[in-house]
């Protein structure tokens, strides 16, 4: 079985990055419930192609609006 996220520093420093800039955008504290839920729709968007900051946080933006 594959890892669910690959260890990568810079893996991880795209997928803070967008996290942090989500959660400060809504005012949401990214150790809550809607902050964790956040965390794991941005690692399926990694996966699925979105493995920049920018593409990352507009995939959320999209997929925020349906």
């Amino acid at each position: 079985m594959a890892p669910a996220f690959s260890s990568q520093p810079e893996d991880v420093d795209v997928l803070a990055g967008a996290l942090y800039t989500w959660c400060a955008e809504r005012n949401i504290k990214l150790r809550s419930q809607q902050g964790l839920s956040i965390a794991s729709i941005a690692i399926d968007l990694y996966h699925a192609g979105h493995q920049t900051q920018d593409e990352l946080l507009m995939a959320l933006h999209e997929r925020e609006l349906h």
